[in-house]
């Protein structure tokens, strides 16, 4: 199970492997209380891609097409390193204000379907 959840939240033992997934580290907030367990840089928006949304509920829509086409084109070597983390729960930790319109709700949607197509 995936599920998604904003790093200043405090974890829970639900959470199963926390994964942040943005490209910068959140402000504010120290390794220790963040609890992860990896920092998936590869798996965030470019940083082109990342500064063009700037949190932007207008460009939402424009957001999620590119940055689906950039996991597409990451594909496979993406999904494994998900499939190695995905013997329980995993939660994608983010750092933005915005709970509706943020990287790692797209992630989430993305991995649920692929991954789930790749298992065997």
């Amino acid at each position: 199970m995936i599920s998604i959840k904003r790093v200043y939240t405090p974890p829970s033992p639900d959470d199963g492997t926390r994964l942040l997934v943005d490209r910068l580290w959140p402000r504010g907030i120290s390794k220790e209380k963040a609890h992860l367990d990896g920092w998936l840089k590869d798996a965030a928006p470019s940083d082109k891609l990342r500064k063009w949304f700037g949190h932007d509920a207008a460009r939402w829509p424009e957001f999620e097409k590119q940055y689906l086409a950039e996991l597409a084109q990451q594909g496979e070597r993406l999904l494994l390193l998900f499939q190695a983390y995905n013997k329980k729960n995993i939660t994608l930790v983010y750092a933005a204000k915005d709970t509706g319109h943020n990287n790692a709700i797209i992630l989430k949607e993305y991995l649920d379907k692929n991954l789930t197509k790749a298992k065997p």
